[in-house]
């Protein structure tokens, strides 16, 4: 049985106001201003994950009665199950085909190739190799360690205490 995940990325309906979107939202998933502010940041949130088909339905119908556009997709982040709905914009795409970013911020990360970096196997060494250790050149002759359950509270003075003289003071009633 395939599992689903609702994704949300800010967008709200045609005709809906923002503000009115999110303070919806904010009653729905009962959210404060902090996360109503990652929300609508415009980056891909995870709102929901591992649920069936009904499940992930009912959630998308939810938001969308709320004003918002989500998406509902596949686990493992495979194509869209569900399309949004008809009245939402579609993407912006040039004539090459490449889909063009929605904003300035996300146009600065059009050109990223970034590598792609597997996971590990469960229980796999993630250290790196281990180098041989190489001692280095210090001379701790003049160093000694205390005998075990030794004090070694601070070395005590031979110095007499100087007491000052209190012969001039006098108690008067």
């Amino acid at each position: 049985m395939p599992l689903f995940e609702i994704v949300f990325q800010g967008q709200v309906k045609a005709g809906v106001a923002p503000e009115q979107a999110r303070q919806r939202l904010g009653q729905l998933f009962q959210a404060g201003e902090q996360q109503l502010d990652i929300l609508f940041s415009g980056r891909r949130i995870v709102i929901k994950q591992g649920l069936d088909q009904a499940s992930a339905d009912k959630y998308r119908q939810a938001i969308e009665r709320a004003g918002a556009i989500c998406l509902v997709e596949p686990m493992g982040g495979q194509t869209a199950a569900a399309e949004p709905p008809s009245n939402a914009a579609p993407a912006a795409r040039s004539a090459t085909g490449k889909v063009v970013p929605r904003d300035e911020y996300m146009a600065a990360f059009s050109d990223v190739e970034a590598p792609d970096f597997g996971i590990a196997p469960l229980g796999a060494d993630m250290q790196d190799e281990y180098r041989d250790f190489t001692p280095l050149p210090l001379d701790l002759s003049a160093l000694s360690l205390a005998p075990p359950g030794a004090d070694l509270e601070e070395i005590k003075r031979n110095e007499a205490a100087v007491v000052p003289s209190t012969d001039h003071l006098k108690l008067v009633d």
